[in-house]
């Protein structure tokens, strides 16, 4: 009830001032993209004017290869785009069908469980029931912890960035990390939006710019190895240097994807391994036979 009027009152608070903010950047996008590629042309043409044009003329051919490549890697990526758009289509079909079975889902529900529940070796049904609890109060200790996560990153990067000054401060915060839940995708969507508008406001003042990119770097640092350690991985059960290594683990074996379902993986080894330990510790393979068994 607590957090219910808590979170009611800050989207009182705070949502005329985001919807506002968000109007306001949308708006000033285009705006902000050619104040971006005029700062740019400017630097460039101070560069070219700081060289010699013997210097510059052997600059020319290196740069017309770098933009061949890129132009290559262009025509590239929008063909890839093609080639995927069958992709999108199907999981633009996919959305549209979730909600539909989302609601079977949850009304059999009870009906899948006492289902699945009657195929169980009867032996053996109790001891997979409760490992099933467990996981499932593992996982949803996990759920709360990433929302902790997230709610504490917004609430840093809103506070910091409007602290600082930025344009639309409040919003950048509160979207980067509303999506922290994607490991490294919440950083990266709020530095790269932060920096275009710490660009084109505080310029040539490098120094705002800085401590823009900076409040990111802090709150990844934050994230990385005191928020998510402490929040999820005690909340899973797993030592802080575990949830690291899974992150790892899960980015490098299967790549983005990896990365989403590497807590929660862990989270359900995590509990069949402590069950296996236990088992272990109780068989007569750890306590020997009878005559050796300790008193």
């Amino acid at each position: 009830v607590g957090f219910f009027i808590l979170a009611t009152l800050g989207l009182v608070l705070l949502l005329p001032t985001v919807i506002e903010q968000v109007v306001g950047l949308v708006t000033r996008l285009p705006q902000y993209f050619s104040a971006l590629f005029d700062l740019g042309r400017s630097l460039w043409e101070r560069t070219m004017s700081m060289l010699d044009p013997a210097q510059v003329n052997q600059l020319k051919t290196p740069f017309a290869s770098a933009v061949q490549r890129l132009t290559e890697l262009l025509a590239g990526f929008l063909n890839g785009v093609f080639d995927q758009s069958l992709r999108i289509v199907n999981v633009l079909t996919l959305l549209s069908v979730t909600p539909l079975v989302a609601f079977y889902l949850l009304r059999d529900w009870p009906k899948v469980l006492e289902t699945v529940d009657g195929w169980l070796p009867l032996e053996h049904a109790p001891t997979i029931r409760e490992q099933a609890r467990a996981i499932d109060m593992v996982l949803a200790g996990y759920v709360r912890g990433v929302a902790t996560v997230c709610l504490t990153l917004g609430t840093f990067y809103a506070v910091a960035l409007s602290v600082v000054g930025l344009n639309f401060g409040l919003t950048i915060g509160l979207i980067a990390g509303g999506i922290s839940f994607i490991p490294y995708v919440g950083t990266f969507v709020g530095l790269v939006t932060s920096a275009g508008v710490a660009a084109v406001q505080f310029w040539p003042d490098w120094v705002m710019i800085a401590v823009v990119l900076g409040v990111f770097f802090t709150g990844q640092i934050l994230s990385d190895y005191v928020l998510t350690p402490r929040l999820v991985g005690d909340r899973i059960g797993l030592h802080p240097l575990w949830v690291i290594f899974g992150l790892f683990a899960g980015g490098a074996l299967f790549g983005f994807l990896g990365i989403l379902i590497a807590m929660p993986v862990c989270a359900a080894i995590g509990v069949l391994t402590r069950f296996a330990i236990a088992q272990y510790k109780e068989s007569e393979l750890y306590l020997g036979d009878e005559a050796g068994r300790p008193p």
